[in-house]
Parts: structure tokens; sequence; C-alpha cells
């Protein structure tokens, strides 16, 4: 078996866990850094043996504080709050109590379909690298309910869990390294009307060929665009992929007419969605490094935008979970 067909198992394999992980309820980035802002995203991917979800509550360790639910359309958010077991500063203000359960209720996810649930707030108070937990539990009407409540113990997987809970890895910055965070979030990059933010990829193993790319796109024009290609110096050809999960199955394919950006809306190019994909590269992107790109739009026209690459989180995450094209 040669080192192509070698690649292309190994991908599969990942694209099947991929597929698996995706039946529980995770959040899109599972990393955050401490001391930093960050955007707990909450993918829910069915109902309750058919039923359609109409609560979701979440409960925020301790640690995730000044915490911020994004509203959605349709649903009412409570937000429950409580006492810290510590004392947090914000921006020189000592506070000891805050939101500390989110709750969006009221709304109507049908089985058959996916979305999410955001809520930002500060990764704070912590030496080490620690995983938290955000028990959640999904309502559908009187009749179901999901749990999302178990946490490993020391030294046990996740994926022995039955219902594990969504977690986030925190990590600390490099000793001395003040600007740590600033590379995972390149300056916004602006082309007319459109905002271009959020770059960023994932380190690759060694002797990878094949990596991810994810960043946002705002259009704050009266008028829709597309964006039509990507380049880069260093691959051979960047792709714009889309990945969707039907049925528990996880599906893939090239947009080879490029994705719609429309009049004053954002579009997120991320991990597990809309992303793309860097063929060919010439060199396995490194942690720290950054990887240069041009887009193309069908009117704005060519910008040139920086990924900023961050740590390894495995061949899924590496790759946006493909196996084969």
């Amino acid at each position: 078996m040669n080192t192509t067909r070698l690649t292309m198992l190994a991908l599969g394999l990942t694209l099947a866990t991929a597929g698996i992980a995706q039946a529980h309820a995770t959040f899109e980035s599972d990393s955050a850094q401490s001391e930093k802002s960050f955007k707990a995203v909450l993918q829910v991917p069915h109902g309750c043996d058919g039923k359609a979800t109409t609560e979701v509550q979440m409960k925020l360790p301790e640690g995730f504080v000044f915490a911020q639910p994004q509203p959605k359309p349709g649903w009412e958010i409570e937000i429950i709050k409580g006492d810290y077991q510590k004392t947090y500063d914000n921006h020189g203000k000592k506070v000891s109590s805050g939101p500390v359960e989110i709750r969006w209720k009221g709304g109507n996810l049908p089985d058959e379909y996916y979305d999410t649930f955001v809520v930002k707030g500060k990764i704070s108070g912590f030496d080490k690298e620690t995983v938290l937990a955000f028990p959640t539990v999904q309502l559908c009407g009187t009749e179901g309910k999901v749990l999302w409540d178990e946490v490993a113990a020391e030294g046990q997987s996740a994926h022995d869990l039955k219902s594990p809970a969504p977690t986030v890895t925190v990590t600390l910055a490099a000793a001395g390294d003040e600007h740590a965070g600033h590379l995972a979030a390149p300056g916004p990059v602006m082309l007319g009307d459109l905002e271009i933010s959020g770059g960023a990829t994932k380190a690759m193993l060694p002797g990878a060929k094949v990596g991810g790319g994810f960043l946002t796109i705002k259009n704050g024009g009266s008028a829709d665009d597309r964006l039509v290609a990507v380049e880069s110096q260093v691959a051979g050809r960047v792709e714009i992929h889309e990945m969707a999960m039907e049925n528990d199955v996880m599906k893939m394919r090239k947009l080879d007419d490029g994705v719609v950006i429309p009049a004053g809306e954002t579009v997120e190019l991320k991990s597990g969605g809309l992303h793309l994909m860097f063929m060919q590269v010439s060199k396995p992107f490194a942690e720290g490094e950054t990887v240069p790109v041009t887009l193309t739009f069908e009117k704005a026209g060519k910008v040139d935008a920086t990924l900023a690459v961050g740590t390894a989180g495995g061949a899924a995450a590496a790759t946006g979970g493909h196996s084969h094209h």
C-alpha cells in the first residue's frame, strides 16, 4: 500500500471518529487560553429520541466568569446568578458573583436539525492546564430529556462515557509571552464592505500534506458578494469545502462555486462546517507560525489575510475531518 493510500485510510478513520463524536453535544472549539475571553459555542446535533428540543440548560464551571449569552431568535434566555468560589478581576473591579447557569427556553429545534447555543465569558484563575466541564441538559417538552453531564475521572478517557459533558481544555500562555493571545486572532482585514477576521489553522502532524483553515467574513454592505477562490504560497492549491451531518453521517463536498456572503450578514468558516482545505502543503504548519492566504471575491476583488497556527487538535481538527475527494 503506497503512502497516498495510507494517508487516505488514516483520514477515513478520523472521519468515522468525528462522525461518532458529533452525536454528542460538544463545543465548536474545545480549547481556550487562561485570562482570555472565550466564546463557548455549544453544538446540539439531535433531540430526545425523535422529539424536538425546546430548552437547553448549561451550567457554567468555576473559572468561566462574566458570562454573556447570545440571544437566539425564537428563544427566551434565563440567566441564573450565584456566588463564585473565588474573586475575579474585571477591569480593576473585584467580582465574586455572576452567571452560573444559562437557559435557552421556549424554542423549537426539530430532531433532524442541528443548531448552536453561544455564551461568551472569560477564562480566569488557572495556574495549570485544566479541563472545564459544562454540564448540559436538553429538554424536549415535558416528555423528553437528554443529559450531557458525565465528567471523566482522573485517568479515564471521555470516550468511555455514555453522556459526556461538553468540555474546554484551558491552556496557559508561554512564560514571558505577554502577547501569546494575539497570535490566535489576527487583526481584521477590510476590503470594501467586507471584514475578514479570526483567521486560524492548527498545527499539522509531521508528513501531513492537508490542512484546514478557518476565518470569519462580515458583509457590512447592501449587496451580496461571493468568496470564489483562495490561494496560498504554502500549498499547491486551496479549496473551499463544506461539511454537514446528515442522519448522523458526516458528509462533505467541494464548493466549486464558492461561498455567498449575504449583505448585512456574517459567514464563519469553521471546523465541522464551511472551511478552507490546504492541499499539497509544502511544509506542515507549525504552532506559532502564520499562513498567508489571498482571498478572491466576486465583487470586492482580492485581499491578503493571515491565519495563525495554533496547537494541534488531533487529525480531525487539522484536516477538517476529511477522508477523500
